[in-house]
């Protein structure tokens, strides 16, 4: 047999060794120097024997080497080296029978013999299972803890007995044991890394994650490891601190580890901390080294999605899709692009077959909420479609298959009334709601944007300061503030946005507050405020396409600044090709720009999307441009009834009277000219 040259080193080295040292003379009576020397002898040999069958996969050499550490376990039982190279060796190869076997022999001579008991506590650990994919054996936990506790109770200054006995009651959720066992170890050996991390461990368990990072940065600040550096990443994770997440999870591939899991976690990290050209780097290679795992397309399409690269985004997803077409992840995602690029039937399609795909006698846990997920959103797509009694009944499907989201999905009924324009009906269903879930704020906070939405401000502004309750809260300042915005209360509106910006540390939340005051600032002609909160919305996130859109629809209404409006409105446009408020945003700049066709063309694209007194109004000017007075009289007209079935805050008494005009006029003027 030709061995490899690592095994050839390997016998030249430990060859070497071992038989430099001659085996014991057999007198028969052996000294205690002369079991030292066997002992010593054929732990070299079970070595030797170990590397060789390791490297060419002998079973044969694996025999020897056991058969050999055995020899010397007998010759000196106090060995600890012996016992834990014999225990790697069982567990490698699988033989954990025999080592639980040779370790009771061992207790059956000797019950004080601690070696054999932390040789049982391995094997019965390595059977225990894995706890982070939840696959536990409680009955090995329970023999583990039983070998640990002894060891522990002969000799309480084996820090890494106690390590052990904490990871164990942590798996077993008993977390004041764990940490009195790692605070055992640490007595012990008060540097003893892994007694500071399972200790980190429990802190987190017991929702302390303060105390936890500062005993891993102890770790971590002085002599870092891999496994440390992760779990200082999932305390960053519990305190939503994704930067340091992030540099910890660096840190830990950084030093070598090998964990696509870890490397998922941390491109996630990067996402949530804004880094998402890093985040796209890395799942880009991860797609790049395993083309067959779908996750990572996965992955990259939304990320893509979120860059509003619907293209790439599209690219991305067909690829995973062609790995996996019916992972369920991967069509829920279809439907969310398809959303995105305008085709809701066809999102509409995937969701049914989704659910016809899924429909089962009975549902798990997670099937259950699996189904809730498709059906809210499909009811959703029903609304966006105008097909809302379809939208009602799959909203309350969805409340019937998860009741915790009841509440959320009656608000949801709520809006597809408002949607399609049944303010009637929806205060009737808000009332309702009211009554069902007297003390839920999300229904409190609807029930009071009805009231708004018909004219009643007072009301609804007291309902949302009664859910304050002497306490700081942004959202319920934000719904204030829409509740004052729908009653033209500016004052009041500016001083509910004024506590909101105070409540807002992150700068989504500043975003959402400054895009809000400056289309409060434009509604009361105030341009130039108003662009200046606009452009902090863009500075913060220079792809918020609605502030693109609303900017450069303000800039094109006053016609000032054509080109740069239309570079606005455009790119708003390239990353929500199917909006129609963009579509008639840039049909405006359009007709501002005398390209009265072109116009035309967008603008009955909008209305093909929804109906809106507005669209309506900037198609009659540009039919009226075109020399088509009838067709501007048909849709001045149009833009009147859609003013009338909108709610009394959305009504604009000086909008409405200047399309008045215009239709006043076009119809006089086709008077004049049919007595021709």
């Amino acid at each position: 047999m030709i061995r490899s040259v690592k095994a050839l080193l390997v016998v030249v080295s430990l060859g070497s060794l071992c038989f430099a040292q001659k085996p014991p003379a057999q007198t028969g009576s052996n000294t205690a120097p002369d079991n030292k020397a066997g002992a010593y002898y054929h732990f070299a040999m079970g070595r030797l024997y170990a590397e060789l069958g390791q490297a060419e996969g002998n079973k044969e050499d694996v025999t020897k080497a056991i058969q050999h550490y055995q020899e010397a376990l007998k010759l000196d039982p106090s060995a600890h080296l012996i016992f834990d190279e014999l225990t790697d060796l069982y567990m490698q190869t699988g033989r954990l029978r025999d080592a639980v076997t040779q370790a009771e022999d061992l207790l059956k001579q000797n019950p004080d013999n601690l070696d054999a008991r932390r040789m049982l506590g391995r094997i019965y650990w390595g059977l225990v299972g894995n706890a982070r994919d939840g696959r536990i054996d409680d009955n090995y936990v329970k023999l583990a803890m039983e070998q640990y506790q002894k060891i522990t109770q002969k000799e309480p200054g084996d820090a890494e007995s106690w390590v052990m006995l904490g990871r164990l009651f942590s798996i077993s959720h008993n977390s004041p044991e764990a940490e009195k066992a790692f605070n055992a170890a640490l007595k012990a050996d008060p540097e003893n890394e892994d007694a500071l991390t399972g200790l980190a461990t429990v802190y987190l368990d017991l929702g302390d994650t303060k105390a936890a990072i500062a005993k891993l940065k102890a770790v971590t600040d002085k002599n870092p490891n891999e496994r440390t550096l992760v779990a200082l990443a999932r305390a960053y994770d519990d305190l939503e601190d994704w930067k340091d997440a992030a540099d910890a999870r660096k840190r830990a591939l950084e030093m070598g580890l090998d964990d696509e899991r870890v490397v998922e976690e941390l491109a996630d990290d990067l996402i949530k901390s804004g880094q998402v050209d890093e985040a796209l780097h890395l799942y880009q290679q991860l797609a790049t080294d395993e083309p067959r795992n779908p996750l990572y397309q996965l992955k990259l399409s939304d990320i893509y999605m979120a860059q509003h690269d619907l293209v790439k985004a599209r690219a991305a997803l067909d690829k995973a899709k062609q790995v996996d077409p019916a992972n369920l992840n991967i069509r829920f995602n279809d439907a969310t692009l398809l959303e995105r690029e305008g085709h809701i039937d066809q999102a509409i399609t995937v969701l049914q077959g989704m659910l016809a795909d899924t429909e089962r006698k009975q549902y798990t846990e997670g099937e259950r909420k699996n189904r809730a997920l498709f059906m809210g959103r499909l009811a959703v797509d029903y609304r966006a479609n105008e097909q809302y009694p379809q939208a009602i009944e799959t909203f309350e499907k969805w409340a019937a298959m998860d009741p915790e989201v009841a509440s959320e999905a009656a608000v949801q009924v709520i809006v597809t009334y408002q949607a399609e324009k049944d303010y009637a009906g929806a205060l009737r269903e808000a009332d309702a709601d009211l009554k069902k879930f007297p003390k839920d704020p999300i229904v409190i906070r609807e029930h009071a944007q009805v009231l708004a939405d018909m004219g009643k401000v007072d009301p609804a502004a007291a309902e949302v300061r009664a859910l304050l309750d002497g306490k700081q809260d942004l959202p319920i300042y934000l719904d204030l503030a829409r509740v004052y915005e729908k009653g033209k209360r500016w004052d009041d509106m500016a001083k509910a946005l004024d506590e909101a910006e105070k409540l807002s540390p992150a700068d989504e939340d500043k975003a959402n507050v400054y895009f809000m005051r400056g289309a409060m600032l434009e509604r009361q002609k105030k341009f130039e405020t108003a662009e200046a909160e606009f452009q902090k919305v863009l500075k913060i996130d220079p792809n918020s396409d609605s502030a693109l859109n609303y900017l450069g629809y303000m800039l094109a209404d006053r016609n000032v600044r054509l080109d740069e409006a239309y570079t606005m409105i455009k790119k708003a446009l390239d990353m929500s090709p199917d909006n129609g408020a963009y579509l008639d945003s840039l049909g405006w700049v359009y007709y501002r720009q005398g390209r009265f066709s072109d116009a035309e063309g967008l603008l009955v694209r909008a209305l093909q999307k929804q109906p809106d007194p507005t669209v309506h109004d900037h198609l009659g000017d540009v039919y009226a441009k075109l020399g088509k007075t009838k067709e501007a009289v048909a849709q001045w007209q149009a833009s009147l009834k859609e003013f009338q079935k909108s709610a009394p805050s959305e009504n604009d008494p000086e909008e409405v009277a200047k399309v008045t005009k215009k239709l006043d006029d076009a119809q006089a003027k086709l008077a004049r000219e049919s007595h021709r």
